[in-house]
Order: C-alpha cells, then structure tokens, then sequence
C-alpha cells in the first residue's frame, strides 16, 4: 500500500500513497449495467430529451426520456427505464422494460418487464419474464421458431388435433 525507502542518511522514512485509479461512475445504475453486453458502450436517451422518428444502430440504448416511433436494434439491447415512455414498435435481441411502452415489443432473446414496467401490446420472444407488480396488456407469442422467422404461429398439418370432449373423457378413465 505504501511504498517506504529510506531517504539518504538521516533515517526517514519517505510514505508515498500508491496511485489512485480512477473509475468511472457509470450514467446508468448497477442493474442497467448488467443488463447490457458491454457495460459504458450504451447510448441514452435522458429524461429531458423527447425523439420522433425511427432509432437504429449498433450499440446498446437506455431510454429515459421519451421516443415515438420505431426502435430497431436486432443486435444490441434496449432497456426503458422507471421514467422512459416509449410509443414506438421495439426490436431488440433483450428488451428490458421498467418504464411504459405502447406498441408492439419484439425481443430476439428475450423480453423482460419489471415490477414498475407497463407494456401495451404485444410481446414476441423465446423467453418473456414478467416480474410481479408489472402490467401488461396485449398478447404474448413464445414460439422460437415462428418468432425467429418474424412469421405468425401455425399448426402443423402433423399434429394431431386434440378435441375438448377427447380431453374430458380421457381424464375421466
């Protein structure tokens, strides 16, 4: 900790601190930061600033303030934070949502909406997590491989069709 050298002949002893490394105070909380890939390569969008139009790019986006439009970063991860109001369709590969969001919500990985999220319309993902307290209203579509292909769920001419009547008398025996 301390570096201690005898200074010439008069049996001082010289106390040099060791350097201070400095880091850096990240602009989103702890949590924020695990969310994302890379941690300080994310762009946000603070509270004050409102944008209307279509978001793209290669980097990772935290939303507090407001954006209407569209949001489209198949490659990245978009977290809307407590104070962030999204009205836009939002593409992301995870979608974190604490804030509220009005508009359809695609994750590539998954979609995550927290105890304080509140999401209007609907969720595509392999995986949704929806903590308790959050609110949500629309439709939620889980099927990986449709999702994957952006295309909507459809039988398989293979699958055998189960009729209700078929389900009660089978739990009956």
């Amino acid at each position: 900790m301390f570096d201690k050298r005898k200074s010439g002949d008069t049996g001082e002893t010289d106390v040099r601190p060791e350097p201070v490394h400095k880091t850096e105070v990240p602009l989103a909380k702890l949590s924020e930061q695990r969310f994302t890939q890379h941690p300080g390569v994310s762009a946000v969008i603070g509270k004050t600033i409102k944008i209307t139009g279509d978001i793209t790019g290669d980097e990772d986006l935290i939303i507090e303030g407001r954006v209407e439009g569209t949001v489209d970063l198949k490659s990245n991860n978009v977290m809307i934070g407590e104070s962030g109001y999204v009205q836009a369709d939002v593409t992301a590969n995870v979608v974190r949502i604490d804030g509220e969001v009005k508009g359809d919500v695609k994750g590539i990985e998954k979609v995550i909406i927290s105890k304080s999220g509140r999401v209007r319309g609907n969720v595509t993902a392999p995986r949704v997590t929806l903590e308790d307290g959050a609110k949500f209203q629309g439709s939620i579509d889980m099927d990986p491989s449709d999702s994957a292909k952006g295309m909507p769920a459809k039988a398989s001419p293979h699958t055998p069709m189960i009729k209700p009547a078929e389900v009660s008398n089978s739990a009956n025996k």
